[in-house]
């Protein structure tokens, strides 16, 4: 019953921004609330990383590639992760994939975010 739905990809060229939404669905906001939350990429025959992790308290944490340029952030009211994603490069092409939990671990089907050169 739970479901993470990930939003908000799409093509850019690079320099440009976009705004990517994971909303999670079948549990309460108190439940989603205490979850751990994480941006995770994949790309094509690359391993799937870490980008951004988000605490149940707001700490976050992102990878060196990221720093600077992403920036995630919840809203436990809407049961909802945004990873706000600014000067895009054409590195950053990847399927982007939400995760909710540690101990129980959801994923999010993917949203695909390709830049342009």
């Amino acid at each position: 019953q739970v479901q993470l739905v990930e939003s908000g990809g799409g093509l850019v060229q690079a320099g440009e921004s976009l705004r990517l939404s994971c909303v999670a669905s079948g549990i309460s906001k108190i439940i989603f609330s205490a979850n751990a939350m994480g941006w995770y990429r994949q790309a094509p025959g690359k391993q799937r990383e870490l980008v951004a992790s988000i605490t149940h308290s707001g700490s976050t944490n992102s990878a060196d590639s990221v720093k600077g340029r992403f920036t995630i952030s919840r809203d436990n009211a809407k049961n909802t992760v945004y990873l706000q994603m600014n000067s895009l490069k054409p590195e950053d092409t990847a399927v982007y994939y939400c995760k909710m939990g540690i101990a129980r671990v959801y994923w999010g089907q993917g949203t695909q975010v390709t830049v342009s050169s």
